[in-house]
């Protein structure tokens, strides 16, 4: 699918959602107080933030905003990491972790509040979001995050066998616990919306102008274009995944500190209202257990949103759609026949231990990376933290565990057997957990 030039992924949120508005290149030189390179869900937020504090930004994009993982992600607005825990995060960080667990804890209601406050229309649902635990022993692990996330006054709930089956209407879990404050949403929508949003507040976004370098001169931060460059006193790079993806000479050691895996979504056919009212009646968002995961969660359309994961030749996605439409017909019976409509990926940035990467880049430049398919909230609630930086709010005041970039040895030839990791998921989600 092209749009204003770019091609985008044949998916549901491409296909569901308006046209973003019209955005200029970078051409020639410019200048700015902050220079953002990146246009997704970080940069967005980062320039909105910075906008409200009256601050001089510029956004510089290499499509288009949310044509990376913000627009291509499934949409869950989970309020955790992926396997850390918050005594996991304090440990390494000390008391710059303790406030970044609680950012991480108003994460998902800090997205909400934006949408709400900005009259962004990204069919935005609040419902909360369910982990479902897939063995009988997995569920202490339920109950770790339960215990875990309460110290810290996260809205979370321990769920019974009954009380799972009733909440997602399927026998295939053995408990879980669910946390009231997440959701979901489209997130192309809301990539469109923020977008709409700092240029309506004075913000400029420069898209089809992927970032080549950028270096300090005279006190200044440059960044090169094909075409142009733009100069300014402070620097965010929030480009995740995708770092090394235009240009290999951008950030080479944050490129290589994570694994960009690719990620497949899938969008079913509208289900009939009888199995809408009996398949997670109450719309939670849903992402399980297991290391090859099962999650689900309902469009504005009633589709259920879901994916998977497949290795080896062959034709991927009608590949995945017998897998997956199995798969949903073993954890919901009564859903019946399963047809998608769509399918298609996009790039998770992995790390090693599946903690983020945040960077001190220079003076005043900062920047993250490795999502670990939980940057939906947090990737929204540190463009505020981010801009706080480049504001000179104090490190010691600031949500924001820095660490040196670590880039992962022999980075090539793992990022090509990746996909081979789905096998060793699969023998760790048979194995139970006492």
């Amino acid at each position: 699918m092209d749009i204003a030039g770019v091609r985008w992924p044949d998916s549901l949120w491409a296909a569901a959602t308006p046209s973003g508005p019209g955005l200029p290149e970078l051409i020639g030189s410019a200048e700015a107080d902050v220079i953002v390179i990146g246009g997704g869900f970080t940069g967005l937020s980062t320039a909105l933030h910075l906008r409200e504090a009256g601050v001089d930004v510029a956004i510089v994009e290499a499509m288009e905003p949310g044509w990376g993982a913000s627009g291509r992600n499934n949409g869950q607005v989970i309020p955790t990491l992926s396997r850390p825990d918050p005594e996991d995060i304090v440990a390494k960080h000390g008391a710059a972790g303790e406030r970044f667990v609680g950012l991480l804890r108003d994460s998902a209601s800090i997205l909400f509040d934006i949408g709400r406050r900005y009259q962004i229309q990204a069919e935005q649902e609040q419902a909360g979001w369910v982990q479902p635990v897939h063995s009988p022993g997995r569920i202490r692990i339920a109950e770790r995050r339960v215990r875990q996330w309460s110290k810290f006054g996260a809205p979370v709930e321990l769920l019974s066998r009954d009380q799972t089956r009733q909440m997602l209407g399927s026998d295939a879990w053995f408990g879980g616990f669910w946390n009231k404050s997440g959701g979901h949403i489209n997130p192309l929508a809301l990539s469109r919306g923020l977008a709409r949003v700092v240029l309506e507040r004075g913000g400029r976004i420069y898209a089809r102008s992927a970032a080549i370098s950028f270096e300090r001169q005279n006190d200044r931060w440059v960044v090169k274009t094909e075409k142009g460059e733009i100069s300014g006193r402070a620097l965010i790079v929030a480009t995740n995944a995708y770092t090394g993806e235009f240009s290999k000479s951008l950030m080479p050691a944050i490129a290589h500190e994570v694994m960009p895996v690719l990620s497949w979504q899938m969008a079913t056919q509208p289900l009939s209202e009888a199995a809408r009212r009996t398949i997670i009646p109450g719309r939670q968002a849903m992402s399980d257990t297991h290391g090859e995961l099962y999650f689900a969660r309902y469009d504005a359309r009633n589709r259920l949103v879901t994916g998977g994961a497949v290795i080896g030749p062959g034709n991927k996605p009608e590949r995945l759609k017998t897998i997956v439409a199995e798969r949903l017909q073993r954890l919901w019976p009564q859903i019946g026949k399963v047809g998608f409509d769509y399918v298609w990926n996009g790039y998770v940035g992995m790390t090693t231990d599946f903690l983020p990467r945040i960077h001190r880049l220079g003076p005043d430049a900062y920047g993250w990376t490795g999502c670990n398919g939980r940057a939906v909230a947090l990737s929204i609630a540190l463009g505020d933290e981010l801009s706080k930086a480049v504001r000179g709010v104090p490190e010691s005041d600031l949500a924001l565990p820095f660490s040196d970039p670590a880039p992962i040895v022999a980075h090539g030839l793992l990022r090509r057997l990746a996909p081979l990791m789905l096998m060793v998921y699969r023998r760790r989600d048979a194995r139970e957990i006492a």
